[in-house]
């Protein structure tokens, strides 16, 4: 049986890389409007890059808008460079302040990535061209946070540096026939949801899926705090608007109640190991009736279960979930053709390719379920439209500090091989703190 594909690296990132922070010139913030800058246009080719796998629902949508892109620009050459995650992380910012800098790249969305660049003035502002060409009116404000920075480089600023076209969320997966078997109802609230957990554990099952050498067990910790959060307590942790207290109830729920969920056995110790791909294999085996992760494993999670029913549904204990917009769009400051590179995303968005991207089980952010053929990905479209609606989406936990996914996920390990609550804790709070009294 294959395993479902591991998600592209920006699902768990901004895991921020400095390494694009020191290859970059560091240049000052005059990142060009619209059209401007770059040299002359000469209209005749565009130069395209983006690291989205060959078979991937996202690579058959972009590469159905180059097809569109030729058929509407006939004369106009497309250089396609497919690039890796890592070369364009790891790499960009030399490379935009060199003249082989692309028309438009897909890039890792967050402060230090989009907003980095944007700080170092390689990325083009493009808050003219979004409205002028209607994208302000078809990505929502909660989505758009990922797209907009401020003169410092963090995101939720008043200038649009990318565009995203399709979104991301964390959700629940059901094995439906486990639920009937055991005749355990589906969850609709919190209550019904540890009644569940408690129900298959009596039946000798442990019902949640869980990797704790890899993103899903600190999504796990973080969706638990964000179950006790409100819109404050997400902008003081994810945009520095007022100070964040680690032992504050919050996160100390999520610890606890992490802690708790061990001991009753609904998480088992020894996945502390396990990577990504090894919770979907859980799933997929039918040996977890419950898998709590994001949008992404929905198309892999299709193609390898065959012998049982399975559904999604927003997780039932919080309003507020793990996701945002997906990657952005970008046009550099140097490219030769930012009006083709303009062209390139407004068919992006369009509501044909917006419809592939929707019918392939992505997240499309311009189009409606009811557009949608696909039921399950009517539902699911369905429900990060919930989420959007009411500003539930809560970013990642590792975004607001560098190198904070390393220690998120060693917390996260800690906790799952016995550490102490207050030690996770203290854990978590040391490298933000110093990260906050350091912030200029």
């Amino acid at each position: 049986m294959s395993k479902s594909p591991a998600p592209s690296r920006s699902r768990r990132s901004p895991r921020i890389l400095i390494a694009a922070a020191s290859l970059a010139l560091l240049a000052p913030l005059t990142a060009a409007c619209g059209s401007s800058g770059g040299g002359a246009e000469d209209g005749k080719t565009l130069h395209l890059w983006h690291y989205e796998a060959q078979d991937s629902a996202l690579a058959k949508a972009w590469n159905a808008a180059i097809d569109t892109f030729k058929k509407t620009h006939p004369g106009v050459k497309v250089v396609f460079e497919q690039k890796t995650f890592d070369q364009i992380q790891q790499n960009a910012g030399m490379i935009l302040n060199s003249d082989k800098a692309p028309d438009v790249m897909e890039y890792n969305k967050g402060n230090a990535t989009t907003g980095l660049l944007a700080k170092q003035g390689l990325l083009t502002d493009l808050t003219a061209v979004a409205k002028q060409r209607g994208w302000t009116d078809k990505i929502s404000q909660s989505v758009s946070v990922t797209a907009r920075y401020n003169s410092k480089g963090e995101m939720g600023g008043d200038k649009w540096y990318g565009i995203p076209n399709y979104g991301e969320f964390v959700l629940t997966y059901y094995n439906d026939d486990l639920f009937k078997k055991y005749n355990i109802a589906k969850p609709t609230d919190f209550k019904s949801f540890e009644a569940a957990l408690a129900a298959f554990k009596k039946a000798g099952i442990t019902p949640l899926a869980n990797a704790g050498n890899d993103h899903p067990a600190m999504h796990w910790l973080y969706l638990l705090a964000l179950s006790q959060a409100d819109d404050k307590w997400l902008n003081d942790y994810q945009l520095y608007q007022g100070k964040v207290d680690f032992h504050g109830p919050e996160w100390t729920y999520a610890v606890n109640k992490y802690k708790e969920w061990l001991d009753k056995g609904y998480f088992d110790k020894n996945d502390v190991g396990l990577k990504g791909n090894d919770m979907t294999e859980q799933f997929v085996s039918q040996k977890r009736p419950i898998m709590v992760g994001g949008n992404w494993w929905f198309g892999g999670l299709t193609t390898d279960i065959k012998n049982f029913t399975w559904s999604t549904a927003p997780y039932p204990g919080s309003e507020k979930t793990l996701g945002a917009g997906g990657n952005n769009w970008v046009i550099p400051t140097k490219a030769k053709n930012k009006k083709l590179a303009e062209d390139f995303i407004d068919i992006t968005m369009s509501p044909e390719i917006q419809k592939l991207i929707g019918e392939d089980g992505n997240v499309p952010l311009a189009v409606k379920p009811e557009d949608i053929s696909n039921p399950e990905s009517r539902s699911l479209i369905t429900a990060f439209n919930q989420y959007q609606s009411r500003n539930g989406l809560a970013f990642y936990p590792d975004w607001p500090v560098p190198g904070y996914y390393d220690t998120l996920m060693a917390a996260t390990q800690n906790l799952m091989n016995g550490a102490s609550a207050g030690s996770v804790l203290d854990q978590l709070a040391a490298p933000y703190d110093k990260y906050i009294a350091t912030r200029h």
